[in-house]
């Protein structure tokens, strides 16, 4: 899952990318409104994390601009001010969740998953496939009771195909979703990162289909 951080404070977006990047995420960062406001309307991401008190445009105004262009990147607002009325206008401005200043990452990082999860339509915490599960919670994968030995990008990856199964995923939806803008991709990058993941899917029947010239799919084998 691929997450804009758009904050202006660079202790606190140091330690919340770097918390978002050991879950897994792929993280794109700004420290002003109008880059970030920039990097959210020319990405596809799964989440925005989005501070209020922004230079050059405030997270509101920010949030405003991209509900306006019909943009609905599920966008969590940060903010130090927690009066009633506060919360009230971010919500009513378009955000779909609210957290106040100070926060433990753990919190953070729960909310966050939670609106990647309803991007795609899944209120559940487990992801079943055949005998694959998946505890988008807990973050772990087992294939038929068995728990599967993933990395962090590599359990992105099942989680990103799991939320979309049976759905065709291009490898451009697989490239925007899984990895940032910094990452310097080989151009077999994502094939390479697919066929590592069906041998550690191994032993059972496929679940990750390729639809030449498409892109690929996770269902269960007929």
């Amino acid at each position: 899952m691929r997450v804009l951080l758009v904050e202006d404070s660079q202790r606190l977006q140091a330690s919340i990318g770097k918390a978002l990047r050991r879950s897994g995420y792929a993280v794109d960062t700004s420290g002003d409104g109008e880059t970030g406001l920039w990097l959210a309307e020319s990405n596809d991401y799964d989440a925005v994390i989005l501070d209020i008190m922004l230079p050059k445009l405030d997270g509101l105004a920010l949030l405003r601009r991209l509900r306006q262009k019909g943009r609905q990147t599920p966008i969590l607002l940060l903010t130090a001010k927690d009066r009633i009325e506060d919360r009230v206008t971010g919500l009513q401005s378009g955000a779909d969740d609210y957290l106040v200043k100070p926060f433990a990452l753990q919190e953070l990082l729960a909310r966050v998953q939670v609106l990647c999860r309803r991007q795609y339509g899944n209120k559940s915490s487990s992801i079943i496939v055949s005998d694959l599960e998946i505890d988008t919670t807990a973050r772990v994968a087992k294939r038929a009771g068995k728990e599967l030995d993933l990395t962090s990008r590599e359990y992105m990856l099942l989680e990103y195909l799991a939320l979309r199964q049976g759905h065709i995923v291009s490898r451009s939806e697989i490239e925007t979703h899984i990895y940032n803008d910094s990452a310097e991709l080989m151009s077999n990058a994502v094939d390479s990162a697919i066929c590592t993941l069906r041998k550690k899917l191994e032993p059972g029947r496929p679940l990750i289909h390729t639809r030449r010239g498409l892109g690929y799919t996770l269902k269960e084998a007929l």
